[in-house]
């Protein structure tokens, strides 16, 4: 269970912290605070090789797909790196053919290990409190006094899941919603070191103990069953983003599980959060002692903090952005995690890893105290653990998916 305050005082088990509840549809967790959840398969474009036209016309229609999830929505995009299966078996006609067949698995055996990229996407939605849908009641003429009915708000998140689908499909080649079996089987890989297909149940309940099938041990030094687990987190953005930003990562040598997770906010939340900041930031711009010096002398002092004066102009410019809905806000969180059969390999791929993010202007770090809580947040469904409060835009959003796919 999530909230254990009826049961017990502190959770016993993996599958304690787990969000994931039931199957409620096809395709649909329900997960243990109310929210549901709906995931996808996907192949993005190859941005290494496209134009600057293309990958500004990608970057718009992401952006276009992702600023319509407003509060309530939580995104989490995931790049799972994984070794290429076996050369595949081939027939050929022409012998020439079958001769340039043989020389690529020849390259393909002979060369260092392969690997593969996997993406799979999750949306989860949390329907509006009891005490939104009392004052529609009151507002609004018509509308049932009873209880409220939870297969409306299933059918409104199967709803708006489509919506988002087709709108991604202008941005990635390949898109399609996962199954119970795909689904089940992902939840399942995000949270053991082995991974296999996961039958259904007959009555597909209690999926949080069902699918956590290792022990998390804690501490400093986590580890998930039998593997060592290292956590590189995103703690500071470059002050600018461009498409395919972290497709470096992509290069690496070993198998790793890149998250990306949005938590989206309305407008009017989005832009009470934007004003917070401005203020901050405008009373900033000049010390006590400069205030001080004004009102005594009664002129103003030209000098200034210029870092804060440039801080309240990029708030005005994203209020100006959020007025004009070129774009929304919200709370981004970047997270990669290696597992390894060995404390030392582990703590090795960490540091590729964060050496790889801060070559691009990043600012990452390997995680320690924080480890088990950066983990638990990148887990699809998960909007509560390791909330990251920075405000992004989904501008800068898009340029920071795990979206590239090298064909």
């Amino acid at each position: 269970m999530r909230f254990l305050d009826e049961h017990r005082r502190r959770p016993a088990a993996l599958a304690d912290h787990l969000p994931w509840a039931a199957l409620v549809a096809p395709g649909v967790v329900l997960n243990k605070d109310g929210s549901f959840l709906a995931a996808f398969r996907f192949r993005g474009p190859d941005l290494e090789s496209s134009t600057e036209d293309e990958l500004m016309a990608v970057r718009a229609r992401l952006n276009n797909a992702l600023k319509r999830l407003g509060s309530g929505w939580c995104l989490h995009m995931e790049a799972r790196r994984r070794p290429a299966t076996a050369y595949p078996e081939s027939a050929f006609d022409l012998e020439v053919a079958w001769l340039l067949d043989a020389e690529r698995r020849s390259r393909f055996e002979t060369a260092d290990p392969a690997f593969e990229t996997d993406f799979r996407l999750a949306l989860t939605w949390l329907p509006p409190a009891d005490e939104t849908r009392r004052m529609e009641r009151w507002l609004f003429d018509g509308l049932a006094r009873g209880g409220h009915d939870w297969r409306l708000s299933l059918a409104a998140f199967g709803r708006e899941a489509d919506t988002t689908l087709d709108l991604l499909s202008d941005a990635l080649p390949e898109i399609e919603r996962l199954d119970d079996a795909d689904l089940l089987t992902w939840l399942h890989d995000s949270v053991s070191p082995r991974a296999f297909a996961v039958r259904l149940l007959e009555t597909p309940m209690f999926l949080d103990a069902w699918l956590a099938d290792a022990g998390l041990t804690g501490g400093v030094a986590p580890r998930l069953g039998d593997r060592w687990l290292k956590v590189v987190s995103v703690r500071g953005l470059p002050s600018a983003t461009r498409p395919g930003l972290l497709d470096a990562l992509g290069a690496l040598p070993f198998e790793y599980r890149w998250t990306a997770r949005w938590i989206g906010l309305d407008k009017p939340e989005a832009e009470r959060e934007i004003v917070k900041l401005r203020k901050r930031w405008f009373a900033k711009r000049k010390g006590v002692g400069v205030l001080l010096r004004e009102a005594i002398t009664k002129e103003e002092v030209p000098l200034l903090d210029t870092d804060a004066a440039s801080k309240t102009e990029e708030c005005d410019g994203a209020l100006a952005a959020l007025g004009a809905e070129s774009c929304a806000f919200g709370y981004l969180t970047l997270t990669v995690t290696v597992l390894d059969a060995s404390e030392a390999g582990a703590a090795a791929k960490a540091r590729a890893i964060e050496a790889a993010l801060n070559a691009q202007g990043l600012v990452a770090r390997i995680e320690d105290l924080n480890a088990v809580e950066a983990w638990l947040g990148s887990l699809p469904g998960e909007p509560y653990a390791d909330v990251r409060r920075p405000l992004v835009s989904t501008l800068n959003l898009a340029d920071l998916l795990p979206v590239s796919a090298v064909w």
